[in-house]
């Protein structure tokens, strides 16, 4: 009789169901799926609201391969520093799961499925994006910033900030003003969102030498240094709206609100820069504020929400008009 566990699942099964399991870890997904909301956004506003959902599903699968095809060459070039922290030693390469040679065969077949993709069903624009986003990470990211300069986050930032143009060229074949914005937007997200983090782990970062800049320079200018990227993350949110008007007055009030209280949170993080709870608030904070403001890109491009708007704002226009008409009658 064939050996079985608690669960029923074949022996034989569930040694394969554990190896595709660590495959899927090294490729980091739950960073992916804020990838893909980026790329998702940039490609609702390129068209308007009315993405081809072949396309769509195409650009995500493509991004999603790309990126886990650079999270998992970070993984084996930072494999030395993942076993020695507590908080990476169980991933795949460190725990010895997987062997480095497999875990760079995958990262490859990612590129290449990735490129071929976008090559394929979008255009070559979108795919050398795709596979400029996966070189930088690598290079200028993993094996030249991070663990050399303080910068790291700073600008290693610009290799999270290419989906959103990948998703925009995959709709639009070029890259205008808006999507570079796009771009800005997670470019100045990036440092608020994982300083915030390395605040949590400082002492991991300590440990193997890692600079993130709570561990060269503290907590306190950590913290101002988000406050400030908080700051001018804001307008830059807005550049959408004016003077580009690609997006209105929905994603005008939701970038306020979200904005706000990005920034209020960055406030009480620097007046308690050691407070691992308001640094905790700030990071998780991070991640709703991104979901949610591409959402408020996705909703504020559907022509629903044009003509939404539009009646609005003729009712708007007819009661002010009643009104001065009301006004006028009564002074004469």
């Amino acid at each position: 009789m064939q050996e079985t566990v608690l669960t029923g699942i074949p022996r034989q099964h569930e040694n394969v169901l554990q190896v595709l399991q660590s495959y899927y870890q090294l490729t980091k997904p739950r960073i992916i799926l804020l990838l893909l909301i980026t790329t998702a956004g940039g490609m609702w506003i390129a068209a308007k609201g009315e993405v081809d959902s072949v396309l769509l599903l195409v650009t995500l699968i493509s991004g999603a391969c790309a990126a886990g095809s650079a999270n998992t060459i970070n993984c084996f070039y930072d494999r030395d520093i993942d076993y020695i922290m507590e908080r990476t030693r169980h991933r795949p390469l460190p725990s010895g799961r997987i062997q480095p040679r497999d875990a760079l065969i995958f990262a490859i077949a990612l590129a290449t499925l990735s490129f071929t993709l976008l090559a394929v069903f979008a255009n070559l624009l979108s795919a050398c994006l795709a596979m400029s986003g996966i070189v930088f990470y690598v290079l200028i990211y993993t094996h030249w910033l991070k663990r050399h300069s303080t910068l790291n986050i700073v600008i290693g930032g610009a290799a999270g900030a290419i989906p959103p143009l990948v998703g925009w060229a995959a709709v639009t074949g070029d890259l205008s003003w808006a999507a570079w914005v796009l771009f800005a937007i997670i470019f100045f997200w990036t440092p608020p969102h994982f300083w915030a983090l390395a605040v949590l782990i400082r002492e991991d970062y300590a440990k193997v030498g890692v600079p993130m800049l709570p561990v060269v320079v503290g907590n306190e200018p950590t913290a101002r240094q988000i406050f400030y990227y908080t700051l001018i993350l804001l307008p830059v949110t807005l550049l959408l709206v004016y003077p580009l008007h690609v997006m209105g007055a929905v994603y005008c009030g939701i970038a306020l609100l979200l904005g706000g209280i990005f920034v209020q949170k960055a406030w009480q993080l620097m007046q308690a820069p050691s407070d691992l709870q308001v640094a905790r608030s700030v990071f998780k904070y991070s991640i709703l504020y991104l979901m949610l403001l591409c959402a408020g890109m996705g909703l504020d491009s559907l022509p629903f929400t044009h003509e939404f708007v539009s009646v609005v704002a003729g009712n708007l226009q007819t009661i002010a008009a009643n009104v001065q008409t009301m006004f006028g009658s009564l002074s004469a």
